[in-house]
């Protein structure tokens, strides 16, 4: 039985065009992987959460221990540290380290790269740094206990696992049946494209060409992973931020009425909450106030969208030009 590891990078797959949410379905794709076993974050506004589903590959979770309890205690170590000197330099220390290999994530990634050992080995040093300042117990999040957990519900297990990329390391070590996937073969499709298109417009910067990113959200049609609605939501976010409300309300009334079951989960909540600002925007109080109760009313919505329904419905949204989107 082979058990692949594959690497997660949680909210970081949207900082990179040639390893986002839809680079992970186009390689479980060559896998020919229907299923993933998940053993990373419980965080339901995952970018894999909507993207594996909407490809239609199911994630299979029970693998990851519930590991929330362990940041209370890092925190009240954190707090005990801080009152001394040396405590306060090793905490330095370890943000420092954390930082060292946040560089390493942040910076161009490919499915060839995040695998490499300069990768693999950064994860590994910057583990090992914490676990030599912290301890390994409540400054690690009991790391080492987790993972001897994790290895133990993936033992004999086969098929490909989702964790994060600097377990990988550690569970290599601890699962002898383990290993990474070769995708020295592999090259970028267009649901990685759409994604990576898409992650951009959603996050402009001051320096980017607008009609640009306009045109090419309207050139396209979309796919499962990410479909037309969202290059509507995103090009709609584009207009509403520089102040062509009109336009807005028309691509995300349009994005709304194409929104189905089988998209994206979060979508609905991202497009009825963006709607409800834009129908606030235009003076339309009643509507806006309307949209934001049904994001409140779905069965799911990105805590985003309901945090911006709840502050739309105590007070109506005013565009500010001058703060952006």
């Amino acid at each position: 039985m082979t058990l692949l590891l594959l690497p997660d990078l949680g909210d970081l797959y949207r900082l990179q065009p040639q390893f986002n949410a839809g680079t992970v379905v186009e390689i479980l794709r060559e896998l020919s992987a229907g299923e993933v076993l998940w053993a990373s974050s419980a965080d339901p506004d995952h970018p894999l959460r909507d993207a594996l589903p909407a490809a239609g590959i199911a994630l299979r979770e029970g693998f990851a221990p519930d590991w929330a309890w362990a940041q209370a205690e890092r925190d009240q170590l954190e707090s005990f540290l801080n009152q001394y000197p040396q405590g306060r330099e090793r905490l330095r220390d370890a943000a420092r380290a954390e930082y060292d290999f946040a560089g390493v994530l942040t910076s161009p990634l490919s499915p060839q790269r995040v695998l490499s050992a300069e990768v693999l080995d950064a994860a590994r040093t910057f583990q090992a740094r914490t676990r030599e300042l912290l301890d390994e117990g409540p400054g690690t999040l009991w790391r080492g206990r987790r993972l001897d957990e994790l290895a133990a519900a993936l033992g004999g297990k086969a098929g490909v696992v989702v964790a994060p990329l600097d377990d990988l390391p550690d569970l290599l070590e601890r699962l002898p049946e383990a290993k990474l996937p070769d995708l020295s073969g592999y090259k970028l499709g267009e649901t990685s494209r759409l994604r990576a298109l898409a992650d951009r417009a959603l996050q402009l910067h001051e320096e980017d060409d607008l009609n640009a990113t306009l045109q090419a959200l309207g050139r396209e049609t979309g796919d499962r992973v990410t479909p037309k609605a969202e290059l509507d939501l995103a090009a709609a976010s584009i207009y509403l931020a520089v102040g062509d409300l009109e336009t807005a309300r028309g691509l995300l009334e349009k994005a709304a009425h194409a929104l189905t079951d089988d998209l994206p989960r979060s979508l609905a909540g991202l497009t009825l909450a963006r709607l409800g600002q834009v129908r606030d925007a235009l003076g339309e109080r009643e509507l806006a106030q309307r949209t934001y109760r049904a994001v409140l009313a779905l069965n799911y919505a990105p805590a985003v969208a309901q945090e911006t329904a709840r502050a739309g419905l105590e007070q109506a949204f005013q565009l500010s030009l001058s703060e952006g989107h």
